[in-house]
């Protein structure tokens, strides 16, 4: 589960930075940008064998590298429109309705009740929101479901990172075919390429490593609860990298949260030290 915590801090970090530079590009030139620089250094480093693959083997990474296209691209524009802790609460519906449709304790509900809690009282005292805001933020849900499995069934069919390589390939060449076109010059400026290659690596290259990693050692649905921690996290690096104060539900917000992943987390502590 430590894997996944330092995935959480990660990809927030990543966001946060790539939000303060939507005055020099445009969110889906960032995201790209950042897709591209996670496959160029998966793809370097893990080499995928694709001799002998199986047309399920290759539709599994389609569908995964689609999948996380999709959700990265519809994220960064619901953030661009709205406060990045709101977006990531409004994401959070997509694990936590895997965590509901996969949990088979009674507890399970009970500690994402408290988290759907966590997850409302963070939406009240934010300003600016806008309707396509939300909108990109619930489809961006609705692929964070997708993803969860996906990347679990990945994880089983291609060795190490090679599923991850594939799909991280597949998801920059297909938003290429817009966003390069559409970017200009923007791809020429050092600064966008830096703060986008940046973002690539702490919000795709070592997130999504530890989690295809976790997934294989931890069940959907507590993978899917610990990241109801990912609005506080979203929270945190915007009060810290982008200056977006937090007010008293906000910090209840958190507190459910919180409370909600721990309880998850020594829930499947003992399940796992438990005797046969």
């Amino acid at each position: 589960m430590g894997l996944v915590l330092a995935g959480i801090v990660s990809v927030q970090v990543g966001a946060a930075l790539s939000k303060g530079a939507f005055d020099e590009a445009t969110p889906t030139t960032m995201v790209w940008v950042r897709l591209a620089t996670a496959a160029l250094v998966l793809l370097a480093f893990v080499r995928p064998r694709f001799a002998g693959r199986t047309r399920h083997d290759l539709l599994v990474a389609l569908a995964f590298g689609a999948v996380l296209a999709l959700m990265n691209w519809a994220f960064y524009q619901a953030f661009a429109r709205i406060p990045l802790g709101l977006a990531v609460a409004i994401e959070l519906l997509g694990p936590l309705s895997v965590a509901l449709a996969t949990g088979r304790r009674r507890s399970d509900a009970l500690w994402v009740l408290l988290a759907g809690a966590g997850v409302a009282l963070l939406g009240f005292e934010r300003s600016g929101v806008t309707l396509a805001g939300v909108l990109f933020a619930l489809l961006a849900a609705g692929c964070w479901a997708a993803y969860i499995l996906l990347s679990a069934a990945t994880g089983r069919v291609w060795p190490g990172l090679s599923g991850l390589a594939v799909a991280s390939l597949v998801g920059a060449v297909g938003l290429g075919f817009y966003a390069v076109p559409a970017a200009g010059g923007d791809l020429l400026d050092t600064s966008v390429l830096v703060t986008g290659a940046v973002a690539g690596l702490l919000s795709s290259v070592v997130p999504y490593s530890l989690e295809l990693i976790a997934l294989r050692t931890i069940p959907t649905h507590v993978f899917g609860t610990l990241m109801s921690l990912e609005p506080a996290a979203g929270a945190m690096a915007g009060l810290l990298l982008l200056g977006e104060e937090l007010g008293l539900g906000q910090y209840a917000a958190v507190a459910c949260i919180v409370l909600a992943s721990a309880g998850v987390a020594r829930r499947a502590t003992r399940v796992a030290v438990a005797p046969d």
